[in-house]
């Protein structure tokens, strides 16, 4: 899969979270930061909310 940039409606999307929570749980360390892109601009890589992402689901398959 290609990398791309995800502004953060994308992650939003992708994630079902919003702002808040996304930020709230980049302070804790448990959701990749974004890196900027110029001075008024943010994104994440598309590999690493995909990474995020399956780290949930392991997760939810080792309790189940």
């Amino acid at each position: 899969m290609t990398r791309q940039f995800l502004r953060l409606p994308q992650v939003e999307g992708r994630t079902g979270l919003k702002k808040s929570t996304i930020y709230k749980l980049i302070a804790l360390g448990q959701f990749p930061p974004p890196i900027k892109l110029s001075p008024r601009a943010s994104a994440w890589p598309s590999d690493e909310v995909d990474d995020w992402q399956q780290r949930q689901l392991d997760t939810r398959n080792a309790v189940a």
